[in-house]
């Protein structure tokens, strides 16, 4: 089953779940399947395809994984933030607050995720140019936007999370991937969502990102 929702409904309320996870019931395999389905149909750079999307539903590789994601997220670095980034994170600070106590929440309970999709590209970028990163990078982003979507359409709740970054080997290595040809590009919990009462997010004006035929 998936809810009626108009296009700019579904792309305007696909949120970044955390606290509102159902942490007790299963995700059908077939729904799962059915959103993946749904992401290779995205675009991809050359039509090469090299996408992978390698899903965890087992109990105790839940928690092997789980563990990573905890202690991959104590050891993130993340770009260090200026007046500007500051700013725009103050534009709504209830939501910011939100997001961080969010954190919190998905970080303690990380191990009671019914599912973690981890959405994995061929080919590494660790040293490429500029141009080839954004021919991998617009080959698996893309598609793992629109596993979100799909999810959001069926009732479940994702939240999209780099945290696969710093501990990126010992996660290959505990999922049987090839470290060497194969990047991890991001770590998605998901899980029913409870409730789907989802609104759009507060965001800073158009004005202030939006620029015509120049900077």
């Amino acid at each position: 089953m998936t809810f009626d929702l108009t296009p700019d409904e579904l792309l305007s309320t696909t949120r970044a779940v955390r606290k509102r996870l159902d942490l007790d019931r299963p995700v059908p395999r077939r729904l799962i399947e059915e959103c993946i389905d749904l992401a290779t149909q995205a675009p991809t750079g050359r039509n090469r395809q090299r996408w992978h999307f390698i899903v965890v539903t087992e109990p105790r590789l839940r928690g092997k994984v789980g563990d990573i994601f905890r202690r991959a997220l104590a050891a993130a670095e993340g770009q260090p933030l200026n007046e500007h980034d500051i700013r725009r994170m103050n534009h709504a600070p209830r939501s910011t607050q939100g997001v961080f106590d969010g954190l919190r929440h998905l970080t303690d309970n990380i191990h009671r995720v019914p599912a973690f999709v981890i959405p994995a590209i061929e080919g590494r970028t660790d040293h490429a140019s500029a141009a080839i990163q954004s021919g991998t990078w617009g080959s698996i982003l893309p598609a793992t936007w629109s596993f979100m979507l799909a999810a959001r359409a069926r009732g479940l709740g994702t939240t999209w999370t780099t945290a696969q970054g710093p501990l990126e080997p010992e996660l290959a290595a505990t999922l049987g991937v090839p470290y060497n040809d194969v990047m991890l590009a991001a770590f998605i919990p998901l899980a029913y969502t409870i409730g789907t009462d989802f609104s759009p997010a507060p965001r800073i004006p158009r004005d202030q990102v939006l620029h015509w035929e120049r900077w």
